[in-house]
């Protein structure tokens, strides 16, 4: 494995990153503004243990406290102008060390935050969201085209599932002004054919789990529905497979036409013609009539899925 400088520089500072602040707190035990400093940063200590070590360092009096911090010099060792200005308590700042036993020099300060009041402003930016990094965003990348290019859409995208639709959308969201999404179902291998939505939402994962929904629904009630109190009067509960699966098409059926109509209202338009290019920039479609058009357009976006292909052996069926 082969690393630049640079890479492991950044991937130095992104462990860095994700390391642990230890933040020390010094004060004598009776101060109220250390105990309401070391009760915040204990509790976010708490909260967020992998982020937040935190180191306490009590005294059992003011002039105990006193006699480290000044007359013992540790504050002269803290590079921060204002640290060695620092008299009351707490005494706060992050270290590299782990260490229980207040430190006799400051070797091993990364820096100083401060007393009670800056204590508890670090602890609010601590808590606060993270303002997202521009580093490693995507930039839009101009690929030349204006919106007078000439063509029909600015955008067509083959295929009316998932991907497809939301994509279109987005599109429009983003300031694309003439978006067309292409959705054309070839039967199936059993002549099954569907609507606008995709796989999932047409012969996949909604009526699966409707389906399986309807199972669980009989399982609870000829297993546990005495045990709550529910009496059925004895008869055995029949299923009518025809009526279940009529009532999920319908449902299905609602969707489709739900997709349709926020296409609409996003300013898509919705094409239900089976796409095949011609050129770059050109697409013969054809509907479901058989007869056979042209549209252009500057972009095109592929996302027609896939269906899983027969097996020409025994049992493939």
């Amino acid at each position: 494995y082969h690393c630049s400088r640079r890479n492991k520089k950044k991937f130095r500072n992104e462990l860095f990153k994700m390391a642990p602040s230890i933040v020390h707190i010094a004060g004598w035990k009776t101060c109220s503004f250390y105990k309401r400093a070391a009760s915040v940063l204990s509790s976010l200590s708490l909260i967020f243990p992998s982020r937040l070590k935190v180191i306490d360092h009590n005294f059992d009096s003011r002039d105990k406290f006193r006699a480290w911090l000044i007359d013992g010099g540790f504050r002269e060792c803290v590079s921060d102008e204002r640290a060695q200005g620092h008299t009351s308590s707490p005494f706060v700042w992050t270290s590299k060390s782990l260490t229980r036993s207040p430190p006799k020099d400051g070797s091993k300060v990364v820096s100083y935050i401060g007393g009670h009041d800056d204590t508890m402003a670090w602890c609010r930016k601590f808590c606060a969201p993270i303002e997202k990094s521009t580093e490693d965003e995507t930039v839009m990348i101009d690929d030349g085209y204006t919106p007078d290019h000439g063509f029909d859409y600015d955008l067509v995208v083959i295929g009316g599932g998932s991907g497809g639709l939301a994509s279109s959308k987005e599109a429009t969201a983003q300031g694309a002004s003439r978006v067309a999404v292409l959705d054309f179902v070839k039967p199936s291998p059993a002549g099954t054919t569907w609507g606008l939505g995709g796989t999932c939402v047409n012969v996949g994962c909604i009526p699966k789990k409707l389906m399986h929904n309807a199972a669980l629904i009989r399982e609870t009630f000829e297993s546990d529905a005495a045990a709550f109190g529910l009496n059925i009067n004895g008869s055995k509960i029949s299923h009518s497979w025809e009526s279940m699966r009529e009532n999920i098409q319908n449902h299905i059926r609602g969707l489709n036409f739900k997709y349709r109509v926020n296409l609409r209202e996003k300013s898509v338009t919705y094409l239900n013609k089976l796409g095949k290019f011609k050129d770059k920039h050109t697409l013969e479609v054809t509907d479901k009539k058989g007869v056979t058009t042209e549209i252009s357009a500057a972009r095109f976006l592929i996302a027609v899925g896939g269906r899983p292909t027969a097996l020409d052996c025994e049992g493939g069926e």
